[in-house]
């Protein structure tokens, strides 16, 4: 790789924004433009003129639905960072933009408030970041907010993230005293102006009455570090005072970058104070493209091949495709991570899904819904393209002589249905039309059509979720639509092994079909983490080698329609014991087509059962109507798992509660506690739905009332 390049890399940061709802994330985005000059009016969400929500159903809720990505720069030492930013939404349902974004970010900027601090959401985009293993600073916002509490977020970073949270600076004064922080690795405080605005801040001696406190900190935090770096290990036994600002820099950029520490900062986003040191914070701690990892992938032609691609712009082109937009003037964008190479506009690139070749006619760089074109898009960049007839979210894009295919994003599966209609008749194609360009934008949005009753029904992860994309039908493609009431997606079990041998004969004159195995169907071990479990233990050639995918591929369709009531099962494990075949009638159809029917002979027999989504509810209420919420939640089959207090003095009440049971919740605690309460709700886990009410279920949707035990 020239200098030149390698240098243009290090100055470069792709980052995101994640947190809690309400954390401050889009506030902080908006000041990031502001300050680097990207901006020259701060937009404010709560006045629905946030330049990162563009959609019109982000201005009128005042949250974020969709991440929205911009490139701006900073000067940080002398030298000139660009940074390729995504502010992500914090609300549960809509968990799908923060899991793709993190898919294809180098370091991300977890955001608290300093007054409820580790929070539901916040414990979801931080396992999303281990995930993926993203490094990640974090920003204690709200410092101006009364019962602003910046060492007790510290505390929660801790104990509730299981982080090496290390505050690299401390709060002068809390809530409206609020003045600026100490920064403890150059030991000097800083105040910003607010006749500026915050658009400038001093630099001064630190205030001799948080002198002690500072030094205390600054000791926990050299400690910290220190393990990091050995230079700066010695210098810390033998002599303290040798110490250099440098020295500490380097140690907690290691420390970040090998996913061991997190430098902890704090501001008032909304008062402008702190931004600037965040933007320093992530050019000096957060990794460059270059530090990353050479990212590994397989051979499309021989999937037991490794491939990895260097961040280097002389290896072949390799980028991930992470969103498909829809945007009303260019059509269908899609926006991806060049890993490396570098994608010019108007080329033909590779996708190794499709095994297609694509032309991306023009290519964006993109500042929240607006594009900005460009010739290429190099190694480390994002960007955006149009042009393409066939790319959907997660497809490798690559060099047609060098194919890679790189892992796919997860993505998890729709909890709530509803069934739609159009109100007229004549808009039957243009609701079809709709929500096929919104299921392509969005993985855990689904649409089915429901075989038996011909209704279309969309499922996605939770009400306002939902809510959203009937709103952007009616926006955006002019659908004014019918909705049923909302429907738990179920999925179905078995509970106990079987064993039998299923036949497959077909003689129609000619060639037949014929396939013959012997398997046993069982619940999947414990710590399996797939979907299907499949172990092949036929002696002996008693079924050809060529047939057995063919087996497991029937196992896996089938799947995916239960016996109950054709709800999916989550795991299963199957081992083909022994079996036959017939030299001229079995080919794979055969065994494939035999495995499907084994799997609903057995399933009949192995104790069925059906799962329901477990929501993880939290609910902060104030002390005097805690017995009324706990008694609502018990009436909701909720399980109460602990009461505890918050810095304000209110009770958040933690319980798991079934889905079924949480539709129009929040509606309810309005009632019981006179608009006083707020409760937030994450998806738990799957379980057991007792016998009478699986029943109740198989009844309403004409299932299988007889399989139940």
């Amino acid at each position: 790789m020239t200098k030149g390049l390698l240098e243009a890399l290090q100055y470069t940061r792709n980052i995101g924004i994640m947190a809690h709802i309400d954390a401050g994330k889009t506030t902080t985005s908006e000041r990031i433009l502001y300050y680097t000059g990207l901006t020259h009016k701060i937009g404010e969400v709560h006045d629905g003129a946030a330049t990162m929500d563009w959609m019109a159903q982000e201005q009128e809720r005042g949250i974020t639905i969709t991440s929205a990505a911009t490139t701006t720069s900073w000067e940080y030492n002398g030298d000139t960072y660009k940074i390729n930013l995504i502010d992500t939404p914090g609300h549960v349902d809509f968990t799908v933009e923060v899991e793709r974004s993190l898919r294809v970010l180098d370091g991300a900027v977890a955001a608290f408030c300093a007054v409820g601090g580790v929070e539901p959401q916040s414990e979801t985009v931080w396992r999303q970041a281990d995930k993926y293993n993203v490094p990640r600073i974090g920003y204690v916002n709200k410092m101006d907010r009364s019962g602003a509490n910046y060492f007790d977020a510290v505390r929660q970073i801790r104990e509730m993230l299981g982080a090496n949270a290390c505050p690299i600076q401390i709060p002068i004064g809390a809530e409206e005293e609020f003045k600026g922080v100490v920064d403890l690795v150059k030991m000097k405080a800083y105040y910003w102006h607010d006749e500026t605005m915050g658009a400038d801040y001093d630099e001064a001696e630190i205030p001799s009455e948080l002198l002690e406190e500072a030094q205390e900190w600054r000791e926990k935090m050299l400690e910290a570090v220190a393990e990091f770096d050995d230079v700066l290990m010695e210098k810390f036994f033998e002599d303290p005072s040798t110490i250099a600002e440098e020295d500490i820099k380097r140690a907690i950029r290691k420390g970040t970058l090998a996913m061991q520490l997190n430098p902890i900062i704090c501001g008032s986003s909304f008062k402008n104070k702190g931004v600037q040191t965040l933007l320093d914070a992530v050019c000096a701690y957060l990794p460059s493209p270059a530090d990353t990892e050479a990212i590994t992938g397989t051979d499309p032609r021989d999937p037991s091949k490794e491939l990895t691609r260097r961040p280097d712009p002389s290896e072949p082109m390799c980028a991930l495709a992470f969103k498909i937009a829809t945007d009303p003037y260019v059509g269908r964008l899609c926006f991806f991570r060049v890993y490396s190479g570098e994608l010019k506009a108007g080329s033909y690139i590779y996708n190794a899904r499709s095994g297609k070749k694509e032309r991306i006619s023009r290519l964006f760089q993109m500042h929240s819904n607006k594009q900005n074109p460009k010739e290429f898009i190099g190694t480390g960049d994002i960007g955006a393209g149009v042009g393409f007839k066939d790319i959907r979210t997660g497809d490798t894009l690559c060099d047609e002589n060098h194919p890679i295919l790189l892992e796919a994003i997860d993505f998890p599966d729709p909890v709530i249905g509803i069934a739609v209609e159009p109100k007229t008749q004549k808009d039957l194609d243009r609701l079809s039309a709709g929500l096929a360009k919104l299921a392509e934008e969005d993985p855990t949005f689904t649409v089915k059509s429901d075989q038996d009753t011909g209704q279309t029904v969309i499922s996605g992860m939770g009400e306002l979720h939902l809510e959203i994309i009937i709103d952007r039908l009616r926006r955006e493609f002019k659908v004014e639509s019918n909705q049923g009431r909302p429907q738990v997606s179920y999925k179905e079990a078995i509970t106990k092994p079987v064993e039998l041998r299923e036949t497959y004969k077909k003689q129609t004159g000619g060639r037949g079909k014929y396939a013959d195995i012997i398997v046993r169907v069982e619940p999947a071990d414990k710590d399996f983490e797939g979907t299907l479990q499949f172990m092949d233990e036929v002696k002996g050639g008693n079924i050809p080698k060529e047939y057995i995918p063919s087996i497991q591929k029937g196992f896996e369709r089938a799947m995916k329609s239960g016996v109950l009531a054709g709800y999916p099962l989550d795991k299963l494990k199957v081992t083909v014991i022994d079996g036959s075949y017939h030299p001229v009638d079995s080919d794979q159809l055969s065994f494939e087509i035999c495995a499907m029917q084994a799997f609903r002979n057995a399933a009949e027999k192995a104790g069925p059962v059906l799962l329901e989504p477990i929501m993880k509810v939290e609910v902060v209420t104030p002390e005097e109507s805690m017995g009324d919420v706990i008694s609502d939640l018990n009436k909701r089959r909720g399980q109460v798992e602990g009461m505890e207090s918050n810095r304000s003095g209110a009770r958040v009440v933690k319980a798991r509660t079934p889905l079924a049971e949480m539709f129009g919740y929040v509606t309810a605690l309005r009632t019981i506690t006179s608009g006083r309460a707020t409760s937030t709700m994450v998806f738990s886990h799957f379980e057991e739905v007792s016998s009478s009410i699986a029943r109740e279920v198989l009844e309403e949707v004409g299932g299988r009332v007889e399989l139940i035990k």
